[in-house]
């Protein structure tokens, strides 16, 4: 049977580089927006796309398919397009002989999906060692059941490795000599696929409980090299290419921030900081430019694979941002802004949205834009060089066939004190020389760019985009993300409001997939988080009610890949595991989780616990596979007890008891209870307009020390309540007070911004709160309060209005007794989702 490459070989066989020829053939793609589909166009290959006129033609000539999924950015696509499909005598044969079709995996992720599956089905058949990897080389029947495949084929025999044309031959006989042998084993492979679907998906009824949080987060920390920083790390295959693996670096940034819950928040410290210790300083960043590369080649970080992909950046930034707001690192700050500054510079396109990758190569060399020679940087530095040859590792052997890959071999501190100096006098110095030499670099031949745009990568910039901005201060970066979001809303939507998956020269096509609903979700909450902004909220609401629909499986529970009414394929995909991306179910967990909180609709949350329960054999069987679906779970056990029964309570006009239990789903401490009583003189109609939910951040309240109290409101649909300072003037604003027995004072209390109304009458729209409003403050507690009791009344005046008329103004008071924590007690965080944001709502 056939064999095929090793996934990412590190070394070409052949060199890569082919002399400029005349564009004398033009293909069928050339009707295709994919930048990669049209990188193929000139082939002398009769390129189908994936389509009924290439199935068709397959039937009736009775030929086999020849399926080659790649993607722009994907270096050794590049290699075979050169050295193979470019070469008119492969080509003939191809031809003659095949039914030719190739795909952007990047467009088409369930094919990729479904055949990369496939091509591991084969090489288990047949015995092969070989992984999957790009480009996937899949052989089909006409009635696209896979038979054989690998991943790259050189034009000539090669160290044992078949050539193409030698592997095309094969093929084209066996199908002429044993088609029923040939169909037999496809039919086989099919099945196998359809059932290894199937049984990821497969239900085991599991309790949701916190060890299976801490089972994950331990089998993830056991894979770190304690020596270099990574996870995923063997001693057994010591020098395998090291990703980011950024999924599993957020589940060990979340069981940090649950340390009280869980044991393991020490050891993930550990493993989470020298991990991005490592990346940060190693060449898998890119110390001029900003951004990661897609991953490194050897086990120091020191030499990239040197594509920069837009999802990989997307979920680093939001990484590191949060690790400078858990540490106050400013190396984890310039990292995360160095990532988003890329991107805003290279890969955002004039009407907001974020371009796919930029290229490893320049002229068939990887990495030739990025790598120095030492006498190009002295040249360039001059004096200045052998400081920063000694920050960036020049002084030690070249590990890249093409030059130098900057690393950062040292500290600022360690150097500083080494030359006699202040760390921000080097600093600056450092920096000079960085864009002296990123000037010089942009004078270099630009590299290939996906200027396509993915919904669901989109998604994941918008999130690590936002995050950015809340956490870094910076506005910037959340408008640019708040401008994404609306260029997708607008530009990558149909008159139903269904999402598309890609966008390229001003056309917007193919239906979106379950990551492209759930990953913009995901940014659109973001946005809510950063902005206070409700509209971000209610799109987020809106597209997950829509994502039930397409994708929701009634039966079994859980989200299939495609809608209900995408075309049909060997398989119907329902993916659990976490790969370069997180998978949609997993993120599709949280985002549900996160809206039965900021709504309190309870079916978000029943959503949330069949999925987790669809996968629970998953989960409790290889957690290491799934780390955001274990996220998921301890989210979900963080959530208040009683959040089934809220929506209910809700429509009974009454203010709900919503706390968050510190440790368990089942206990509730009574002390964080905050008793809702309506307001004197509230009308039974009132009572259904605004619903009052408060929530205190500590445990305990802390003498002599500060706390922060969040109001949520929640506001009937049609109505409205005034802003806080009210427009116009002479209107009733919303306000929060507070009456204490201890003498505790409010202070520093933040209402969100209102959005404009216009009303019959008014020259000037009004400013108000529609649907939800959060209002923030700080209480200030006594010294001389320790260890006693406080009786703590919360007091919120309104006025609801719809656009006829305004109910009389309303006082709604929350109370509650709490204990003060005695002199030395320890008081712990509680309830911190409804405090991660300073800036409204």
């Amino acid at each position: 049977m056939l064999s095929a490459s090793e996934e990412n070989p590190q070394e070409p066989k052949q060199e890569a580089k082919s002399a400029p020829q005349e564009k004398q053939f033009t293909n069928r793609l050339a009707k295709e927006t994919s930048p990669y589909l049209l990188l193929h166009q000139h082939n002398p290959v009769d390129w189908y796309p994936w389509g009924p006129e290439a199935f068709e033609k397959a039937k009736q000539e009775n030929k086999v398919i020849f399926l080659s999924v790649g993607y722009s950015s994907c270096y050794w696509c590049h290699v075979m397009e050169r050295l193979v499909f470019e070469d008119p005598k492969i080509a003939k044969y191809m031809n003659e002989n095949f039914v030719n079709i190739k795909v952007d995996r990047e467009e088409r992720p369930d094919i990729d999906d479904i055949y990369m599956t496939s091509l591991s089905v084969y090489f288990h058949l047949i015995g092969a060692p070989s992984g999957g990897g790009w480009p996937l080389s899949m052989f089909l029947t006409p009635d696209r059941e896979p038979f054989a495949g690998g991943t790259y084929f050189p034009p000539t025999d090669q160290g044992g490795q078949m050539s193409f044309p030698r592997v095309l031959q094969k093929v084209h006989q066996l199908w002429g000599e044993n088609k029923e042998q040939v169909q037999q084993s496809a039919t086989i492979i099919a099945k196998e696929v359809a059932r290894l679907q199937q049984e990821e998906g497969a239900k085991e009824a599991i309790p949701l409980e916190n060890r299976l949080v801490i089972a994950g987060v331990r089998s993830i920390n056991a894979s770190y090299d304690a020596e270099y920083g990574g996870i995923d790390f063997s001693e057994v295959t010591p020098n395998a290419p090291k990703f980011p693996t950024s999924s599993k670096l957020v589940l060990l940034q979340y069981d940090i921030q649950a340390a009280e819950q869980n044991p393991t928040s020490a050891e993930s410290a550990k493993v989470l900081y020298h991990t991005l210790d490592a990346m940060a300083n190693g060449g898998i960043y890119d110390h001029l430019g900003g951004g990661f590369h897609r991953y490194s080649t050897d086990r120091y970080w020191h030499v990239p694979h040197f594509e920069k992909m837009l999802y990989d950046n997307g979920q680093l930034a939001g990484l590191y941002a949060r690790a400078f707001e858990q540490t106050g690192k400013p190396q984890y700050k310039q990292v995360s802004e160095g990532i988003v500054d890329f991107v805003l510079r290279e890969l955002t396109d004039p009407q907001g949205g974020f371009y796919s990758a930029l290229d490893a190569e320049t002229d068939g060399v990887e990495g030739e834009h990025y790598a120095w020679s030492q006498e190009e940087l002295k040249t360039i530095l001059g004096e200045d060089y052998p400081l920063f040859a000694e920050f960036y590792g020049l002084n030690e052997p070249v590990r890249f066939d093409h030059g130098y890959v900057l690393h950062r071999v040292t500290t600022l501190e360690k150097l500083a004190e080494k030359h006699n100096t202040g760390a921000d006098e080097l600093a600056s110095q450092l920096a000079e020389s960085r864009q002296k030499l990123h000037a010089v670099r942009n004078q270099r031949k630009p590299l290939l760019k996906d200027d396509k745009i993915l919904t669901s990568w989109n998604g994941l910039m918008i999130e690590g985009m936002a995050t950015a901005g809340r956490v870094l201060k910076r506005p910037d970066y959340t408008s640019a993300a708040e401008k994404a979001a609306q260029f997708i809303l607008d530009q990558m939507r149909d008159k139903e409001g269904h999402l598309y998956r890609s966008y390229r020269s001003g056309e917007a096509h193919l239906n979106a997939y379950l990551d492209d609903y759930a990953f913009f979700t995901q940014g659109l909450l973001a946005l809510h988080q950063a902005t206070g902004k409700q509209q971000w909220l209610d799109e987020a609401r809106k597209l997950t009610d829509l994502q039930i629909t397409l994708f929701w499986d009634q039966k079994e529970h859980g989200f299939f890949f495609t809608t209900h009414d995408h075309e049909q394929l060997i398989a119907r995909t329902k993916n659990a595991y976490d790969a370069a991306i997180p998978s949609g179910n997993s993120i599709s967990a949280r985002n549900l989780i996160q809206l039965s909180e900021l709504t309190g609709e309870a079916r978000y949350r029943q959503h949330a616990d069949e999925t987790l329960q669809l996968f629970g054999r998953v989960i409790k069987r290889y957690p290491n596979r799934c780390a955001q679906l274990v996220q998921a779970v301890g989210e979900y056990l963080q959530t208040p007890a009683d959040q089934k029964q809220s929506a209910v309570s809700l429509s009974t006009g009454g203010f709900v008891e919503l706390v968050e239990a510190p440790d368990q789903l089942v206990s509730v401490n009574p002390g964080l209870e905050l008793l809702a009583a309506a307001g004197l003189g509230q009308t039974g109609q009132q009572k259904k307009l605004v619903k009052a939910n408060a929530y205190l951040s500590v445990d305990k309240l802390p003498a002599g020390k500060k706390c922060k109290v969040a109001i949520v409101l929640t506001i009937e649909d049609g109505w409205h309540i005034n802003q806080n300072p009210s427009s116009p003037d002479f209107l009733v604003p919303t306000t929060f007070s507070i009456k204490s027995a201890q003498n505790i004072k409010l202070t520093d209390i933040k209402y969100p911004a209102g959005h404009k109304f216009e009303v019959a009458g008014f020259d000037e729209p009004l400013l108000v709160y529609e649907k939800q409003a959060i209002i923030r403050g700080t209480l200030e507690i006594p010294a001389s309060a320790a260890g006693k009791e406080e009786a703590l009344e919360l007091n919120i005046k309104y006025q609801a209005c719809n656009d006829q008329t305004c109910i009389r103004p309303t006082t709604v008071s929350l109370k509650g007794k709490f204990k003060v924590a005695a002199s030395g007690e320890a008081v712990r965080q509680v309830n911190q989702k409804w405090f991660k944001t300073e800036s409204g709502n």
